[in-house]
């Protein structure tokens, strides 16, 4: 079973169409349909059905499946443990964190790397979509929940808390909420629920029943944006805050705090540049408390 197969099947398993794997990967679509038949043809079996919907795993497809991702598996294990034999400071490190993490600590994170070791190259992922470290998506996360694989260890960065915030524009032909109320009479600015579901239902414990919803993003740094633009009331990080003086908190005696962890693989705890990236992270959070 070829392994260069093996991985475009897992691709095509997960994402659901032959274009999409082919993204995912960054190979042409064309090869990824290649790949796919001379697996099928080696394996002697249809591993999916062609639907207008995507591609649906057939019973062998469920049962390759396993065995294809066993083989990733070990082909990761094997990738990372060789990484932790690796001294040299150059090489790229993929790190994935919030936008709005990214922003205000990984940024000057990486400025001190580069300072001082400049053939280390970042990769930064910007999403709060939780990366699998297992898979190599990254090799350092930033997390707001802290991880329960014993693979994983982790280092407890900080306890940071969001507040509501509104524009001054916003108050000045609102007014504030009362608290109690719901949201009466005002408007919000929260995440898309395919992204975070639940997260419109209270804001710092005020229910939202009786707001109007202005504007769905998927993004910390949209959600920002839409805020100091006057479109509504929204939960924001305290510490960006003080960037925006336009922006007003309401009710400061009410936040949501949340914790911050640093993420690693336990394979990759020994590779220098990984080592590097992750000390420069937790000196800036430091400094920052």
């Amino acid at each position: 079973m070829d392994w260069d197969n093996a991985r475009i099947f897992l691709a095509i398993y997960r994402v659901g169409t032959l274009r999409g794997a082919a993204a995912l990967l960054q190979i042409d679509q064309a090869t990824a349909g290649r790949r796919l038949a001379a697996l099928e043809s080696s394996l002697d079996a249809r591993l999916f059905l062609r639907t207008p919907g995507g591609y649906v795993p057939t019973p062998a497809g469920e049962l390759a499946f396993v065995a294809a991702e066993r083989m990733e598996q070990a082909a990761d294990q094997l990738q990372r443990q060789m990484q932790g034999l690796d001294h040299r400071l150059s090489g790229v490190v993929r790190v994935a964190a919030s936008e709005t993490v990214a922003s205000y600590f990984v940024m000057e994170a990486v400025r001190r790397v580069q300072a001082q070791h400049p053939d280390i190259r970042v990769v930064l992922s910007a999403s709060i979509q939780i990366s699998n470290l297992t898979r190599r998506e990254a090799d350092l996360a930033i997390r707001n929940l802290k991880p329960d694989n014993p693979d994983l260890i982790q280092r407890h960065l900080a306890r940071k808390e969001v507040g509501l915030y509104a524009s001054r524009g916003y108050l000045a032909a609102h007014g504030e909420p009362r608290p109690g109320t719901a949201f009466a009479g005002h408007t919000l600015v929260t995440y898309q629920q395919a992204v975070l579901p639940g997260w419109s239902d209270t804001f710092c414990g005020e229910p939202t029943g009786n707001g109007r919803i202005a504007i769905e993003l998927n993004s910390g740094m949209m959600i920002l944006a839409a805020v100091a633009a006057g479109l509504g009331i929204g939960e924001l990080p305290t510490h960006m805050a003080p960037d925006y003086p336009d922006l007003v908190r309401i009710w400061p005696g009410r936040a949501e705090p949340y914790d911050l962890w640093l993420v690693m693989h336990g394979d990759l705890n020994r590779t220098a540049r990984v080592r590097a990236v992750a000390d420069a992270i937790v000196e800036v959070f430091e400094e920052d408390k």
